[in-house]
């Protein structure tokens, strides 16, 4: 699974991707809708691209970016997944103490 909470975890590589959902882009609009470096955009992109939640593809001389929708909802399941086993553990825990009556020792 991609490291998703290291891709979304940064403010520019979320603004990437929320350019790049509305199609795909050059390296060029990328870096020209961020007030950062070009390297420093490049750096961004290739984190994403480690995590291949965007793919790099060439046009002639420009590099075009685009997103990788299976990826990311590969990734959104299995996070949903994830959370949700979590959410079942501690459901389980409160019946269970709601069910031995601990509770109303802490409330007397």
């Amino acid at each position: 699974m991609p490291d998703v909470y290291r891709a979304l975890g940064d403010s520019t590589r979320r603004g990437i991707l929320s350019m790049l959902k509305h199609g795909n882009k050059t390296q060029k609009e990328l870096v020209k809708a961020f007030d950062i470096s070009q390297p420093a955009i490049k750096k961004h992109l290739n984190i994403l691209l480690e995590e291949k939640i965007i793919s790099e593809s060439w046009d002639g001389k420009y590099r075009i970016y685009s997103l990788n929708p299976e990826v990311l909802q590969i990734a959104y399941n299995e996070v949903h997944q994830y959370i949700g086993e979590l959410l079942d553990n501690q459901l389980v825990s409160l019946k269970n103490y709601v069910e031995k009556g601990e509770f109303q020792d802490e409330l007397d």
